[in-house]
């Protein structure tokens, strides 16, 4: 099945590349720090012969574009160009036009923080919107497919790489920051990318299941899924109560429990993403929100 390229998609991709770019002007190169992938490179090249990044990043991405076109699939390509040539151009605008001025010369901290944090939610919107910004991500997918490599592998091999090359200009103190600001951007990344409807999931292991699906439906209107399952030491098979609510709503779930059967044993996880009707979708299955 083929989904149609999305004028949203696009629209969120460039916003990422903005704030992406935005991140790299104004805190890595202001306060002489790194990055991981084909952003490192061109700031290697920078710091070292004065190369403007907007040109070096379209120089080092347009060959792989004709490389790895048929890896990415006709919509991931496409996001993907977009997504590199608003990185570029919004380079070259914030190198211009300087809308902040920000020196943190005096405090590398927070100069690190912010970097890692806007790297990591223009990164993470774009990701999350299907673009990517070429490099690393194409070199992932033909080392998996020519070598056996995992994606993962690849790219934590590459920006390791990179970060070292880095140390040519960086004293021992940049680098630290450096990797402070790395971490803090793939933290970032993997937020957004668990999105926005995060919750908790609890299971229930009581004689009063019924009761309490029918408080909980009642009290926090949430539903809730009977399971069959079977004790390994005992062999009994017995009920197990299934519920996906919100972070907000564990207090509440957990007097609804207390009060029907304060003997029932409870565990509670955290889900990542919800999708579905009382996160995503209303009760007439449309989107919430829109």
């Amino acid at each position: 099945m083929k989904y149609p390229i999305k004028l949203k998609n696009i629209l969120f991709i460039l916003f990422g590349s903005a704030i992406f770019s935005f991140g790299i002007v104004h805190f890595n190169m202001a306060n002489n720090l790194a990055e991981g992938g084909f952003t490192g490179i061109t700031l290697i090249l920078y710091f070292l012969f004065s190369i403007d990044p907007s040109y070096s990043n379209l120089a080092l991405n347009i060959p792989l574009f004709f490389v790895g076109w048929r890896l990415l699939g006709k919509n991931a390509f496409i996001y993907t160009v977009i997504g590199t040539v608003a990185v570029s151009v919004f380079l070259f605008i914030f190198q211009r036009f300087t809308f902040v001025t920000i020196d943190l010369k005096e405090d590398m901290t927070l100069a690190a923080l912010f970097a890692g944090v806007f790297i990591g939610v223009g990164l993470g919107i774009i990701f999350r919107f299907g673009g990517t910004t070429g490099g690393v991500d194409i070199i992932a997918r033909l080392g998996h497919k020519f070598l056996g490599w995992s994606m993962g592998k690849t790219m934590f091999i590459f920006d390791f790489v990179v970060i070292a090359i880095s140390l040519v200009y960086l004293d021992y103190k940049e680098a630290m920051y450096t990797l402070v600001a790395v971490f803090i951007g793939a933290r970032v990344i993997d937020f957004m990318q668990e999105g926005a409807y995060a919750g908790k999931a609890v299971m229930i292991f009581s004689d009063k299941n019924t009761e309490i699906a029918a408080d909980i439906i009642k009290e926090l209107d949430r539903g809730a899924t009977i399971l069959n399952g079977k004790g390994s030491f005992t062999g009994n098979i017995r009920e197990v109560l299934y519920c996906v609510i919100a972070k907000n709503e564990i207090v509440r779930i957990k007097q609804v429990i207390e009060r029907v059967d304060p003997h029932a044993f409870v565990t509670v996880n955290d889900v990542h993403e919800v999708i579905g009707e009382g996160f995503t979708l209303d009760a007439d299955k449309n989107p919430i929100g829109r």
